[in-house]
């Protein structure tokens, strides 16, 4: 197989690794700030409820989470997951929203009680204070951490081969199965390393653009 028939093929598989990792970004965003609002919570059921699903979902490994919405559904209640994509963005979006739920509750907790105060001292509601005072620091404070969430999640893409979605490293492996050959094997690496470096240079911008209290 020629180098160039393998990039038509992981050019192929990449609109599955690219889509499964900017539609998860999308749903665990904010969802993760439900899920950090209810863990913050003073109705303790609630509270305790969000705290749980995020030691469950943090404390268990991503391929068992896939594996479990792929096949549990057909198992539990005679109802197969036919759409495998479906599965594995299901089983991301709700690991990637439990770990930037624990990201932005750290950002929020390292948060001064006197910025709360000096707020309301100048005579602003609290949407207001929240917005424009806490809002831009947190966002400040968590953007490293996310980075490095966003960074994780290209590499973690690859656990979707494991219910047989035909993604960069599935295709890669198939390729190696039929006309035995390694090297696309390794080759794959090429394709996430400029993943990621792409959204190094853009969180080290982010961080730049944040950097307000640089002199």
């Amino acid at each position: 197989m020629s180098f160039a028939d393998v990039n038509i093929q992981f050019l192929e598989a990449a609109k599955y690794t690219l889509g499964l990792f900017f539609l998860t970004l999308l749903i665990a965003i904010p969802l993760g700030v439900v899920i950090c609002a209810c863990a913050m919570s003073r109705f303790r059921p609630v509270k305790w409820l969000a705290n749980t699903f995020i030691w469950i979902i943090r404390g268990t490994p991503l391929m068992l989470q896939v594996i479990v919405v792929m096949y549990g559904p057909g198992l539990i209640f005679d109802v197969p997951m036919k759409n495998r994509f479906l599965a594995a963005l299901i089983a991301f979006a709700i690991n990637y929203a439990a770990y930037f739920a624990e990201i932005y509750r750290g950002g929020i907790m390292a948060m001064p009680k006197g910025q709360y105060e000096a707020g309301k001292v100048l005579g602003m509601s609290k949407a207001s204070v929240n917005g424009l005072v806490i809002f831009p620091q947190v966002v400040k404070k968590i953007t490293p951490a996310m980075g490095n969430e966003v960074i994780t999640l290209v590499k973690d893409t690859s656990i979707a081969n494991i219910i047989a979605l035909p993604e960069i490293i599935l295709t890669a492996k198939n390729i190696v199965a039929t006309y035995a050959i390694i090297w696309p094997l390794f080759y794959t690496g090429v394709f996430y390393l400029l993943m990621s470096g792409v959204l190094t240079l853009f969180f080290k911008w982010l961080e730049k653009r944040t950097n307000y209290y640089k002199a």
